[in-house]
């Protein structure tokens, strides 16, 4: 029998806890069939299920199901020693909470033997139907200061409130206490709201105190808040955890004053004692409809079943042209009549514009700036791709300086070239071994800065882009890159690409290193009294709170990690002085989105949010909780680990920016306060759920692996590198698909034993020698070098600015342009004697995927070394039958003496 999950005090205590209580009733259920056939271990089944029972009551407490009523013959059942009877029980209760059926089937919550009532109060939840007409499950928190007997007659009386007309079936869960009450908002899954009754107690009367630990970890300072007021402490407390929460408060003070009160701003509503439990039932009802309420969405369901007659330039609007095909009829048949009924090209007739919102998409805009804790939001259907350059385009003027990630997705580097901005390359940390790199530290970035100020060009630096968290997982401490930067430039502009982190928003672990979740804890800092005694304090390392003015820009690709159809992404802006440039982001917005967007990707941007607003801390604690299982079933599998291994926290990120010395999720004696610690301290976080699996010590590079994992075992991977293959793990991912990829790197562990065994010496010795070309024999990553100086205005400047827009178009004209083979001697020969080969073009080999050369950039030895050593068929920007496409000398001798005259003629002027 395994231990109980409350007994675990390490990190996988808080993502497993839903997981392990279902555990728990599949273990009772087997000591119940145990108990059932009688024996010489009767004894012990019976110990083991009392056992299991006080395990999971403390846990029980805190979820609707299976309730008081069905515990309570549970309990009554063992005590009898009705092994039949427990069996009976457990199974059902087990496979309920396994599948979700309670949220459906009355049957579930009937105790055994029962019959239907007509005069007791109805008290099982009324869901009924499918599809469209089932009425979604949740459970709301109450929180009372009553004795226990009340809390009985509490839940029936809330139960009889329920309507035939109410949309959402509502459970009640009763507890009596602050610490229970966090908890329950931790652990319950089901929860959408938390109702306080004032007068309630701090300390629980249920033993959990491992799980305690929860509540040290996500809320240091609440021991020492117990004797103030609780009701404003829980309140603060459940929205810090759970954001989306709707919170209520019933209380006998002067509730007009409190309703006032800046404490109470997180409050939904604030009700006077018990006077208006209707009001309060209809008003949970109201609060969960407003996160449920997809405008768009309902919209296009609308506009679908109306009969129109359409003569506009779409002819697959309402599908006539597909099925009455005689040829594509098919397409139809497989999609099915609501994609073709739900199109249009109209914006009347309720589906409002994209570009000029003023209906329901400006509803849904609003609803995703809520969700993701922005003060606005903008919905786009061509990717973060064109977000990113909207964002460039939007906030940036030809000639600023923009300091950016050298390694980072190649949307930002057109968007400079479109925005006419001077990049700034910064190189991140190199992960060599691995063939990638890492993320921008902090100090590279504040060199550049202060390099700036010393040349008298801070005024010209307008944006930071940095990318969080990137590919491969690592995450950024964004608060203190944003403090320390804002410390040097005030008015630095933000812009955090999200791309594969909006999920991160629905995690109390990961919000905090979310740009959304750093701006508001900015925005509190400065302007709390106590932070400018801090600033006075720091002589100058802390941004001046009179000066700072907050900007801060995430673009999040939702169909990376949220249930958006492909191309669905968002903008999500908080921004203080967004009044200066709304003007210029309505132009950028103009420029990069289609007339003709695609409706059905506008939709699911607004499903998705509806369903990370309901279901998100849901669904993104038990794919993190996955992710951590996967990386344990990989390194500790005793054949797999000898060929593959999931990468560390300690193997992905230099311990110069892991202080804390955090290593890996299942180190021993790192409970969840630790590595929350770490989470606030560290410069850099590997996002759990993202696995790079190393493969180079099976003798397979990551686009070998990549296309036998598809081959062979239907298993699809995205990234690549030299000797690794990125594995993602998300909101759609199953137990299931843990054990397909487990499976299948085991039968290729066994089939490399076998090959090896059977090969003798000489496969062994190739072996070898493949396994150290991809471990061992790996090329430098190269740098960024500089911009040729036709391309800075001073090119004796220190700092590494340049005018990539001009490199990028002079190569539109074919003139300007010459071709060197990469392995030719005349190579060899300009890097060393000259004249400087200046690229051309962005040079981008898949892996790594970032670019090693951009327009205007001077080649050097490290990059051709690194070039020829490249062994990947697909490099975008370089055709090898022509050769490395370069800017001719004389075209930059021209280019270079043109400038020189525009200079002589401004000064003249």
């Amino acid at each position: 029998m395994s231990k109980p999950a409350a007994a675990n005090t390490g990190v996988g205590t808080f993502f497993s806890a839903s997981e392990s209580r279902e555990e728990r009733w599949r273990e009772l259920h087997r000591a119940a069939k145990a108990l059932a056939a009688g024996g010489s271990q009767a004894d012990k089944a019976r110990q083991d299920a009392a056992a299991l029972l006080g395990q999971l009551a403390p846990l029980e407490e805190l979820c609707a199901y299976p309730g008081p009523r069905l515990m309570a013959q549970v309990n009554e059942r063992l005590k009898a020693g009705d092994g039949a009877g427990l069996v009976r029980l457990t199974q059902r209760i087990s496979i309920s909470l396994l599948s979700n059926s309670y949220r459906d089937d009355a049957e579930a919550w009937k105790a055994e033997d029962e019959e239907d009532d007509p005069h007791m109060p109805k008290i099982l939840p009324p869901s009924i139907g499918r599809g469209q007409a089932r009425k979604p499950y949740c459970e709301v928190l109450i929180v009372s200061p009553g004795e226990r007997s009340t809390w009985g007659p509490m839940r029936d009386g809330m139960r009889k409130l329920r309507r035939e007309t109410d949309e959402f079936v509502v459970e009640p869960v009763i507890v009596g206490s602050f610490e229970d009450a966090v908890l329950a908002v931790l652990v319950n899954y089901n929860m959408q709201a938390v109702v306080m009754f004032d007068g309630f107690g701090y300390a629980s009367q249920t033993p959990l105190a491992d799980l305690r630990e929860l509540i040290a970890a996500y809320l240091p300072q609440a021991a020492a808040a117990r004797d103030g007021d609780l009701a404003m402490l829980l309140s603060r407390a459940a929205r810090s955890i759970r954001p989306e929460l709707d919170v209520y408060l019933s209380t006998d003070r002067d509730v007009a004053k409190l309703a006032g009160a800046d404490e109470a701003a997180g409050i939904r509503r604030v009700f006077f004692a018990l006077e208006e439990m209707l009001e309060l039932h209809l008003a949970l009802l109201e609060g969960i409809k407003d996160r449920y309420e997809t405008p768009y969405f309902d919209n296009l369901k609308k506009y679908a079943q109306r009969p129109i007659g359409t003569f506009h330039a779409l002819p697959v609007a309402r599908g006539k042209s597909i099925f009455k095909s005689n040829w594509i009829r098919d397409m139809g048949e497989f999609y099915g009549a609501n994609l073709f009924l739900a199109e249009s090209s109209a914006t009347t007739g309720g589906l409002d514009s994209l570009l000029e919102p003023t209906g329901n998409i400006k509803l849904a805009q609003d609803k995703v700036a809520r969700a993701f804790g922005g003060d606005r939001a903008f919905l786009g259907t061509n990717g973060t791709s064109t977000s990113n350059k909207i964002i460039h385009m939007a906030v940036c003027r030809p000639g600023d300086i923009v300091l950016i990630d050298r390694d980072c997705h190649k949307s930002h580097h057109y968007g400079l070239v479109l925005a006419g901005a001077q990049p700034y390359y910064i190189d991140a940390f190199p992960l060599t071994q691995y063939s990638m790199y890492g993320s921008l530290a902090i100090k590279p970035i504040k060199d550049a800065l202060l390099a700036l100020k010393a040349e008298g060009k801070l005024d010209k630096v307008r944006m930071l882009v940095l990318t969080n968290c990137t590919f491969d997982g690592h995450v950024a401490n964004v608060e203190r890159t944003m403090l320390e930067c804002l410390a040097i430039k005030p008015d630095l502009i933000f812009l955090w690409d999200e791309a594969w982190f909006g999920f991160a928003r629905f995690s109390p672990f990961l919000r905090r290193r979310t740009a959304m979740g750093a701006a508001a804890k900015l925005r509190a800092m400065f302007k709390d009294p106590e932070y400018k005694k801090r600033f006075q304090e720091s002589k100058g390392a802390l941004p001046d709170p009179d000066k700072v003015r907050l900007r801060v820009y995430e673009s999040d690709s939702v169909h990376k990690s949220m249930s958006s159809l492909r191309q669905g992404s968002i903008i999500v802006v908080a921004d203080q002085d967004f009044h200066t440039v709304e003007a210029s982001f309505k132009e950028a917005f103009f420029t990069h989105t289609s007339t003709s967007p695609n409706l059905q990707i506008i939709a699911s941007l607004d499903v998705a949010r509806r369903q990370m607003e309901l279901e998100g801390y849901e669904l993104v604690q038990r794919a993190i909780q996955l992710a951590i299982e996967m990386r344990r079933e990989i390194n500790q599998h005793p054949l797999i680990s000898k060929y593959f291994k999931a990468a560390t926290p300690a193997e992905m990120i230099p311990a110069e920016y892991r202080k804390s010395g955090f290593s890996d999720y299942g180190e021993p004696g790192w409970n969840l306060t630790k590595l929350i610690g770490a989470l606030d301290s560290d410069e850099f976080f590997l996002d759990p759920t993202r696995i790079t699996v190393l493969c180079g010590n099976a003798g397979f590079d990551g686009s070998q692996f990549k296309a036998l994992l598809s081959s062979e075992y239907d298993i699809q991977i995205n990234k690549t590198s030299r000797n690794s293959v990125l594995v993602q793990i998300n909101i759609n991912n199953t137990r299931s698909d843990l054990a397909h990829l487990i499976k299948a790197l085991a039968d290729m562990s066994r089939a490399i034993d076998k090959r090896l065994a059977e090969g003798g010496e000489p496969a062994q010795a190739a072996f070898k020698a493949r396994v150290k070309s991809l471990v061992d024999d790996v090329p430098d990553l190269p740098n960024f070098s500089r911009f040729h100086d036709a391309f800075r205005d001073n090119p004796k400047s220190k700092t590494a600015e340049g005018h990539m827009r001009e490199a990028f178009y002079l190569a539109y004209d074919a003139a300007a342009l010459e071709y060197v083979k990469l392995n030719s001697k005349d190579v060899d020969e300009r890097v060393k004697n000259g004249p400087e080969m200046v690229s051309a073009k962005f040079v981008i080999p898949y892996p790594p995927g970032f670019p090693i050369m951009v327009p205007g950039q001077v080649i050097t030895q490290e990059t051709i070394t690194f070039m020829r050593k490249l062994d990947v068929k697909e490099i975008h920007g370089y055709n090898a039958s022509l050769g490395l496409e370069l800017l001719s000398p004389k075209a930059l001798a021209a280019l270079k003496k043109e400038e020189r005259s525009a200079t002589k003629k401004e000064k003249e002027r």
